[in-house]
């Protein structure tokens, strides 16, 4: 009997062995996506930035009026979510669904006609199997995003708000604090609404006065479709950079979980054995002085 402990205690090791392996192999893959995804992310912030600037110079000194600016009853609501494609990261998919879940169904209890603009495999599944209404899909991102996917999204959100499809666009995503802190968010997204710059220590409220050329109405015209594609893509960067600093700490946690229950079974082994031996030594005593 021990001896059969002892067997099917080595067949556990092993397996959570083999396991441990490719939770390891994963972390570091992740890792490796993380460096990627936020170095790209930390690359563009300063574009990203002073393009945020420059819009809201322009929008809150120039008489300019844009169908993008334009505040509608909000009869209809597009809600974009985005999630990962594959699973083994942590709570970032669930977190980032239960918000969801919460905002679309407060919007339908509003009266409001609710559609998702699902990105990830996981929020698309999610929004189908439950049967609710899901604009549009993509589940091939597979945690990363080019300018061109960024444009694409963007400009399927605008079409459908131009063409009166939708009254509001909003985004919700996990919004990237640290690696080890992820922070799910619902953020508007059309129509846009430009907050007023910060004013720095030493300067008035309005920020510095630019001069425009050829005029402020022709760089507003060239700024607000690359401001709006800017948006899209920085807000996939960063949900998918969390995506990735989830997935690398759940599989470091997995990996040490891994090891931990290596050492105790490793160590309920060695006592199956320990008795077995001992058991076997007492046998021979014991038939030594039956002799």
């Amino acid at each position: 009997m021990a001896g059969a402990g002892v067997k099917i205690l080595n067949k556990r090791i092993r397996s959570v062995g083999n396991t441990q392996k490719i939770t390891k192999a994963m972390k570091m893959v992740a890792a490796s996506k993380l460096q990627r995804s936020q170095g790209k992310m930390l690359a563009a912030r300063p574009y990203s930035h002073k393009l945020t600037e420059l819009m809201q110079q322009l929008a809150g000194k120039a008489d300019i009026s844009d169908p993008l600016f334009e505040v509608r009853p909000v009869k209809r609501r597009l809600f974009i979510v985005i999630t990962s494609d594959k699973g083994l990261c942590g709570s970032y998919n669930v977190n980032v669904i239960k918000l969801a879940q919460k905002a679309v169904d407060e919007s339908i209890a509003e009266g409001v006609e609710t559609e998702i603009y699902a990105i990830g495999r996981k929020v698309a599944k999610h929004f189908r199997k439950r049967e609710y209404k899901v604009f549009e899909a993509h589940e091939e991102f597979g945690g990363s995003v080019t300018s061109d996917e960024g444009r694409m999204v963007g400009n399927n959100a605008v079409d459908a708000f131009l063409a009166g499809t939708f009254d509001e666009v909003k985004v919700i995503y996990s919004s990237f604090v640290s690696t080890m802190t992820q922070r799910p968010v619902d953020v508007p997204l059309l129509p846009i609404a430009p907050e007023a710059p910060e004013a720095a220590e030493g300067e008035e409220a309005a920020g510095p006065d630019y001069i425009w050329e050829p005029s402020q109405e022709a760089m507003f015209a060239v700024l607000l479709p690359l401001y709006l594609r800017n948006r899209v893509f920085m807000t996939l960067a960063e949900a998918f950079t969390s995506e990735h600093a989830a997935r690398m700490t759940s599989m470091s946690a997995a990996t040490q979980n891994a090891g931990e229950m290596i050492e105790a079974l490793t160590l309920q082994r060695n006592r199956e054995r320990q008795a077995a031996i001992t058991s076997e030594l007492l046998d021979i005593v014991g038939g030594a002085n039956a002799l």
